[in-house]
């Protein structure tokens, strides 16, 4: 099965939930599904800063996994996160292999590997 996430809520989401549970779960290669993708919005984006913690071992397991980073436009952009326009941004600071855009970017980068369920976070 193929999963992708989405981590929506606010807190610690991305830090606590990512961090402690589905990171090491899938370095360890036991997560028990595929993960295609996942989508960052509020200040859930800055995991993905140069030099996080989570970010840089998230970043690794991404590029050899083949999982998606992207960050939503607009929450990147008021974080410092994007440089550009809504619709058209592009990461800054942020740790290798990370996109940004919005939904219709998502649905376009997922399309060659649709995820089977999606679940928010």
């Amino acid at each position: 099965m193929k999963v992708a996430y989405v981590f929506s809520t606010s807190g610690h989401t991305a830090s606590y939930k990512l961090g402690k549970m589905i990171l090491p779960q899938l370095e360890d290669r036991r997560h028990g599904v595929e993960v295609v993708g996942m989508m960052f919005f509020d200040d859930n984006n800055f995991v993905l800063k140069h030099a996080d913690p989570i970010g840089e071992r998230l970043a690794t397991v991404a590029r050899d996994q083949n999982i998606l980073l992207m960050m939503c436009d607009q929450c990147a952009l008021e974080r410092g996160l994007a440089d550009g326009q809504p619709g058209s941004c592009t990461p800054l600071g942020t740790v290798d292999g990370v996109k940004v855009g919005c939904f219709p970017d998502l649905y376009s980068a997922l399309a060659d590997n649709v995820p089977d369920q999606v679940i928010t976070l």
